[in-house]
């Protein structure tokens, strides 16, 4: 079976998130055409991405030009200008890109693009701000939104659960929480299970509903 996490990818708009999104894809190893319309920004980043081009993204010949029908994977990275962003992701849907990513600046800009046919959009400063506000106002050392209503929480153990068997705490039923890895100072993470007991400076990796989870890191 083919790695698709390698499969060429086209990023459209070299702002901050979609210069820092290509340069990560190629650090990994993947295939990337990066796009802009300002020829500064492609002159200062070429070399450092596999493929770079400076064009007009919201014209048709142009994306057919440069090969993009043949890419399977595209991001528009465009924030600042809606409409460009808009005729970029509706020129995608209609060359049939099997999986589309847009960055939105807003929920209205979102709903947009989602009724576009974009199949992921995505909310780079709101999610930002979400996780950091989790992580300053909490003991949380980091926070990772995986769903609506569903969390995954790096934190340190409540003193009531440290030197207990994690099997004997009822943890789930108490808090609807599960603890799912654990690392120590001097190894890294490694799955948790009913016979794991937990110290003091331990890192514990915790699941469960958003409101569940924050709740187990306050206590």
């Amino acid at each position: 079976m083919a790695d698709r996490s390698k499969d060429p990818v086209v990023v459209i708009g070299l702002g901050r998130f979609g210069t820092a999104l290509a340069l990560e894809l190629t650090r990994r190893g993947n295939e990337v055409l990066a796009i802009d319309h300002r020829p500064k920004v492609t002159q200062h980043l070429a070399g450092q991405i596999t493929q770079i081009a400076t064009a007009d993204a919201t014209d048709m010949e142009a994306l057919q030009q440069l090969g993009v029908p043949d890419f399977s994977r595209a991001v528009v990275g465009i924030g600042g200008d809606l409409e460009a962003s808009i005729l970029t992701a509706s020129l995608l849907v209609e060359l049939e890109i099997d999986s589309i990513w847009a960055k939105a600046i807003s929920r209205q800009h979102g709903r947009i693009l989602d009724r576009l046919g974009v199949h992921h959009v995505v909310f780079p400063e709101h999610d930002m701000g979400e996780r950091v506000a989790h992580l300053v106002s909490g003991r949380m050392l980091d926070y990772m939104q995986v769903d609506d209503d569903f969390a995954l929480v790096k934190t340190r153990p409540p003193k009531e659960y440290v030197g207990v068997p994690l099997g004997r705490t009822n943890l789930r039923r108490k808090y609807g929480v599960t603890i799912v890895a654990v690392k120590t100072r001097e190894e890294q993470f490694t799955y948790a299970d009913a016979e794991t007991v937990l110290s003091y400076d331990d890192t514990i990796l915790v699941s469960g509903r958003t409101e569940q989870v924050e709740r187990f890191s306050e206590l």
